[in-house]
Order: structure tokens, then sequence, then C-alpha cells
């Protein structure tokens, strides 16, 4: 009960979002290795996005949350559409890696992603890079490479 109680306090949901983040971003990977074979990988890619920007809207207008569109500065906009472009971007590769190898391959070598944004919230967010969270990144990286020799 202690446990439940820690993980559902408003101000440790984030942990609970990031574990369904993971189970969905691996039920992804799945889907897509099965999904994208004998077809075009930026075709899939592009059917993909399509349900994601509905299910985003749904989400968007069921919940009512409309009204915060009006107040986006500038510097908002700019880098929602560069977040885009590069997520768009990440997808384009991340399928057509899915079409040529292993998923069991593919998803570590994505997962990189972790440990080159722990560099880049360092160097652009000025985020502090504690001896733990270096080692963290480091024990990734291993991972990674020992998943895919």
């Amino acid at each position: 009960m202690k446990l439940f109680n820690l993980l559902f306090k408003s101000n440790n949901m984030w942990w609970v979002y990031a574990l369904l983040s993971a189970l969905f971003a691996a039920l992804t990977a799945i889907f897509a290795k099965i999904g994208v074979s004998n077809m075009n990988s930026n075709l899939a890619t592009a059917i993909r996005t399509v349900v994601i920007l509905l299910v985003a809207w749904g989400i968007v207008l069921a919940r009512n949350e409309t009204k915060g569109i009006t107040t986006l500065s500038r510097q908002n906009l700019l880098f929602l559409v560069i977040s885009g472009i590069t997520t768009g971007l990440s997808w384009v590769f991340y399928f057509k890696a899915l079409q040529m190898g292993k998923v069991s391959q593919v998803a570590p070598v994505d997962k990189l992603s972790i440990a080159l944004t722990i560099i880049l919230s360092a160097v652009f967010l000025k985020e502090v890079m504690t001896a733990r969270v270096l080692a963290g990144a480091l024990l990734i990286i291993a991972g990674t490479l020992v998943l895919i020799k």
C-alpha cells in the first residue's frame, strides 16, 4: 500500500507516465516491425503519423484543452515545430532501421537517445550531470553495445 501511495501521489505521477511511455514504446517497436514488412518504410511512417495526429487531437478536443493555443509564444511555436521535425526524422530513420534490421537490435540503438539526451541536456539546458547520471549514461551505452554484437 505504501508503494501504491508513493507512486500515485501527484508529484510522483511522472514515474507512472514514464513507465507507461516505456511500455508503449516497446509495443510500438514490435507492432511497427510487423507493420513495416513488405512495404515502403516512408509510407509506413506517414500512415503512423496520421494516426498519431488523430489520437493527439482527439485527446485535446475530448479534454477541451484547445484554449491554451492562443497563448503560445513565438518561442513555443518555433521549438515545437523544430521538435516535430526532429521527431519526424527520428521516425523515418527508425522505421527504415526496423525494416532492415532485427527489432532486438534496432530498439536498443534507438534508446541510445537516452544517453544522448543526458549529454545534450547538460550542454544546452545546463542540467547538472552528476557522477551517478554519467555512470547511468555510460551503462546504457555499454548495454547497447552488448545487445547489438
